[in-house]
């Protein structure tokens, strides 16, 4: 790609691997585990967080769990594997980085899928990332375990959007991106290119946590699987120093795995 990947990363604020970066097999368990979380197997015992998406709810619909590593060991055993750690410190100069939230994300294909409800809409997650404290470095792994080509609805990059500070008008939810889109207060002189995060199955993109990004529906003959794995730096900290909401369990190792530590600490 001409550039290495963390200067990629600051230019664009997302970077996309061309290649897998995990072992198959922990994939293939991760996807196994992925279908038993679904189906509201837990083989650690312990359910998920609270979700927008529940077992039993309308499989034509995006499916989005919170914290499915906490209710299953695969899903556990991909998110804290040494070769992700190594890959978003070398995308993102990070020294030390935790996990500190994680959501499954089962995209179904357009001919199985409801008409509306299946888009992810143009956002950046700082929006949403309140709980963490102004200046805060967090950024997220997309890890696919299915291959997502051009027709599977890969995630779409804003490049250079992480520039452009919070803007109004993002919705994880929006279903009509182009209408989104026009209502998106942009700064003067900002260019709107769109890159699609396409990657084999165990592949992953990171991506900073104002960059610009969402996804249309999946025309492929099969779900697109994935997790954000959303992740911090040792240049962060909870609003306030509090423990709660996106921040409750930063303290647990159980739940928030640190994946990479260069520090010595």
């Amino acid at each position: 790609m001409g550039a290495d990947p963390h200067s990629q990363y600051t230019a664009d604020g997302y970077y996309i691997h061309t290649g897998s970066i995990l072992p198959a097999a922990t994939v293939a368990a991760a996807v196994a585990g992925m279908d038993a979380v679904r189906h509201g197997e837990y083989d650690t015992g312990v359910p998920p967080r609270p979700s927008a998406w529940s077992p039993g709810d309308d499989p034509a619909l995006l499916c989005k769990i919170e914290k499915p590593q906490i209710a299953n060991r695969a899903i556990m055993e991909l998110v804290k594997h040494p070769a992700l750690g190594a890959a978003v410190a070398a995308v993102t100069g990070a020294e030390w980085i935790q996990v500190w939230w994680v959501q499954l994300l089962y995209k179904p294909p357009a001919q199985a899928a409801a008409q509306a409800g299946v888009n992810i809409g143009w956002h950046q997650d700082r929006n949403y990332w309140t709980a963490w404290e102004e200046g805060s470095e967090l950024f997220t792994a997309w890890v696919a375990l299915s291959e997502v080509g051009a027709d599977a609805g890969p995630m779409q990059f804003v490049r250079g959007s992480h520039q452009w500070g919070l803007l109004e008008g993002s919705d994880f939810y929006g279903q009509d991106l182009a209408a989104q889109k026009r209502g998106l207060a942009l700064p003067e002189g900002a260019l709107w290119e769109e890159v699609a995060a396409t990657m084999p199955r165990g592949g992953a993109s990171i991506h900073h946590c104002l960059t610009v990004h969402g996804s249309g529906p999946n025309q492929s003959n099969g779900p697109r699987r994935s997790f954000a794995i959303h992740m911090r730096s040792a240049n962060s900290a909870p609003m306030g120093g509090k423990r709660e909401g996106l921040t409750a369990f930063i303290d647990d190792p159980d739940y928030c795995p640190i994946i990479w530590n260069e520090t010595g600490v």
